[in-house]
């Protein structure tokens, strides 16, 4: 996915801005960047972090970007902050997104007279540098941005830096969420409220969706009023937010422990033949989840595996995925007096091709475990997201949901089938999940429903964007991905 963050001050903003895009490192594992705008007028670096901390590679590029304000990034697709010259004026631009429609735009952009881009490898452009050219094409920044918006199919949340302000604008149907922060002498805007508390701002401002904000040390003033409806990612509680972030009002952290007593409710109330020893999370982003299990079970909380973190990152960091698993098996390692003759009951956020909680499993029972039993706290993911780019998969075969499905129905599956797949009271669901389980030799398998998901956020249901679990969204525009489900 990746995160932003800006900062203008009436004093130096570098450092609020380096350790504000610090704390966005969760969200990506790529690339990071920061801009600035001083005396000197614009300034940029930006780093390859696949394989070191944000921190480490920026700590010496502070003493050079100096400025009153900045704006950044941590992104798991192209580099970012672009500084751009055009008939707007100068500008720095950072995205957090995905478009779906790219060759669409690159024609209408050829069209409109630009004559070439920028081409990374793998033969791609930089979409932020697309997104710039669309916001160019208008005759005024708050105008570029409203434009470049209802072009897009997909999701773009936008930050710009001009010579004397920032520029916020959250993406269509707010997607991803993006706040402002206050202090005495300065604002900023960020992904993640929680990344200006340690900094001195307190919370100031939420955009809604569409919603186009200019922000100076003194404050905000909106350029565009947002729209009625929203379709906020709910996997940002689900895995991808930070335990202390909340979105639309709403804690990660208290999130996640309502998902684990549901998950417990069900089973009490289902499963009195299941009786795990202990309950455990796969680190990070499932222990909160265990946690709420075991308080609403009785079942006691423990830790049977650690996950050794000075020195691994995030498991889906490198590009190929044997890798990603290997790094993923190295991070754990076993604690055998919680795992050997126990019976456990195990939570992670999600199962999406499978390999790593397979693999998890079999260390666990060749470590002395009797019996594991899965509860992802999410249903099972069957479309891929057209909206953000959390996942690295490429096609929708890499969900094991989807591989099951192609071999019980065949490589055309009408789209009234794959729905019914989707209903956790259908025949087609269980007979899924057994597959599952017998072929990740789980001990019993139980997913969150999305009913009980959409209770657990406690945002309308209208208000949260579900796709991947139902194939069903809503879009006021020519989203793809979500138009015909309509």
């Amino acid at each position: 996915m990746g995160g932003i963050f800006g900062v203008i001050s009436k004093k130096s903003c570098t450092m609020d801005l380096f350790f504000g895009i610090d704390y966005h490192s969760h969200l990506g594992t790529k690339r990071g960047g920061m801009a600035v705008y001083g005396p000197n007028g614009f300034n940029r670096s930006i780093h390859n972090i696949e394989n070191s901390p944000f921190r480490t590679k920026f700590e010496h590029d502070v003493e050079e970007l100096e400025g009153t304000m900045g704006i950044g990034c941590i992104s798991d697709t192209e580099p970012q902050p672009l500084l751009i010259q055009s008939h707007l004026g100068s500008y720095a631009i950072s995205t957090v997104g995905k478009v779906n429609n790219e060759e669409e735009l690159l024609k209408y952009a050829y069209e409109k007279g630009h004559t070439h881009f920028l081409e990374m490898s793998r033969s791609r452009i930089n979409t932020t540098e697309l997104v710039a050219t669309l916001i160019d094409q208008q005759a005024t920044f708050e105008e570029g941005l409203a434009f470049a918006q209802e072009m897009i199919d997909g999701s773009m949340t936008i930050l710009m830096m001009t010579r004397d302000r920032l520029i916020a604008s959250r993406d269509r149907l707010g997607r991803t969420p993006l706040v402002i922060g206050k202090k005495e002498d300065g604002c900023c805007v960020s992904f993640e409220n929680f990344a200006y508390i340690n900094l001195g701002y307190h919370d100031y401002y939420e955009l809604g969706p569409g919603e186009i904000v200019s922000v100076t040390p003194e404050g905000i003033e909106q350029l565009k009023a947002p729209g009625e409806e929203m379709q906020i990612c709910s996997f940002l509680w689900v895995y991808y937010g930070y335990p202390t972030s909340s979105y639309e009002g709403i804690n990660v952290e208290a999130m996640r422990y309502r998902c684990g007593e549901m998950l417990a409710k069900h089973d009490m109330e289902e499963n009195g033949n299941i009786h795990p020893d202990i309950v455990a999370g796969v680190p990070d982003s499932g222990i909160a989840h265990a946690v709420g299990y075991a308080n609403a079970s009785g079942i006691p909380f423990a830790r049977p595996f650690i996950k050794y973190t000075p020195t691994w990152p995030r498991s889906f960091m490198p590009q190929n995925q044997e890798q990603r698993n290997l790094i993923a098996r190295m991070k754990l390692i076993p604690v055998s007096d919680l795992i050997r003759d126990k019976k456990l009951l195990l939570i992670d956020d999600s199962i999406v091709r499978g390999t790593q909680l397979g693999e998890t499993t079999t260390f666990l029972y060749n470590s002395g475990a009797k019996e594991v039993h899965i509860r992802p706290a999410c249903p099972p993911l069957l479309f891929g997201c057209p909206f953000l780019n959390f996942s690295r998969s490429k096609s929708d075969l890499d969900l094991i949901t989807r591989r099951i499905i192609r071999e019980r129905e065949g490589n055309e599956v009408p789209e009234e089938i794959l729905l019914d797949y989707a209903d956790p009271d259908s025949r087609n669901y269980h007979e899924m999940l057994e597959e599952i389980r017998k072929r990740l030799n789980f001990t019993t398998l139980r997913y969150h429903r999305l009913d009980d998901l959409v209770k657990s956020i406690g945002l309308p249901e209208e208000k949260v964007c579900t796709y991947c679990w139902s194939g069903k969204g809503r879009c006021t525009g020519h989203c793809k991905g979500c138009q015909k489900k309509q």
